[in-house]
């Protein structure tokens, strides 16, 4: 992926943050064609956004992570 792709899903994540909504990788997956959430979050929060990150269990017992901006 290059850095226009990049920058791209970026500006569409922090979007959909900003609006008050929360975001898994599989959601971003579906979502923005992102196989790589946590980097997107890290470009994010390098450049001063305030993201937290809240670690869930599935359904089947896994954790993984969502995003969300307060």
């Amino acid at each position: 992926m290059n850095s226009n792709s990049q920058a791209k899903q970026n500006v569409a994540i922090l979007g959909y943050l900003a609006e008050g909504r929360s975001l898994t990788s599989i959601e971003a997956l579906y979502l923005f064609n992102c196989w790589r959430l946590a980097a997107r979050i890290y470009d994010l929060r390098k450049i001063g956004y305030p993201i937290l990150t809240y670690r869930i269990k599935t359904h089947d017992g896994k954790q993984i992570a969502k995003y969300v901006m307060p």
